[in-house]
């Protein structure tokens, strides 16, 4: 396997190319881009991660179609996920905008989900991750907005983590854009910072979730 040495701007190019034509004509006729300057090197940085991190999981670029009004077939974008629990992990993604960062915890389970508020109303528990996703913030992250827009069943209105108990899932993202290093082999020791950033993040809804389908 080649050693990581960056993801080069013309993958990002690609991108912003499928987004005006996403047809089987453009992807077959452009298919080599992908595979040289998207895919390879995702596969490279995987690898070079994946003894700290765990073997991430990399997406197809086929969107299932079946069941979507949107019949585009192509995603515009490529992500890996190195999980360590179901829905738990880091996130990396490449597409025309640039580099893309996030982790914690997407779509639970429904009985995962109630562990996870559970966990979240504890008074000891609960602060714990307000205290780390004001880590993250620090750091650049922002919260994602997949939550409720009333409170969940159970809890009160005026619960002083009612906003975090409103979340189906709780991930942190940042974009990074193209920096000038994206390209290069430097790339791999930005995106190992910035999962280590997130680490705390992770490691906590692993051990929440340990054990829950």
């Amino acid at each position: 396997m080649d050693a990581f040495t960056g993801f080069p701007l013309t993958g990002l190019d690609f991108y912003e190319d499928l987004e005006a034509d996403n047809s089987k004509a453009f992807w077959n006729a452009h298919k080599h881009v992908y595979d040289e300057a998207v895919r390879a090197p995702m596969v490279a940085l995987t690898a070079e991660l994946a003894a700290e991190f765990g073997q991430a999981k990399i997406f197809r670029p086929y969107r299932d179609v079946r069941f979507s009004a949107d019949k585009l077939p192509y995603k515009t974008h490529q992500g890996a996920v190195a999980g360590v629990a179901p829905g738990v992990g880091w996130y990396v993604q490449i597409g025309a905008a640039g580099l893309f960062i996030a982790g914690g915890c997407f779509r639970p389970s429904t009985a995962a989900l109630a562990v996870l508020r559970a966990t979240i109303d504890d008074d000891v528990r609960g602060p714990e991750l307000e205290k780390i996703l004001a880590s993250t913030s620090a750091a650049g992250f922002a919260l994602g907005d997949d939550k409720l827009k009333t409170k969940p069943r159970g809890y009160p209105a005026d619960h002083p983590r009612i906003d975090l108990l409103r979340y189906k899932s709780l991930t942190v993202h940042r974009d990074f854009g193209a920096p000038d290093w994206l390209p290069t082999p430097a790339a791999a020791k930005e995106i190992r910072r910035a999962w280590n950033e997130l680490r705390p993040l992770v490691e906590w809804f692993a051990a929440v979730l340990e054990g829950v389908d």
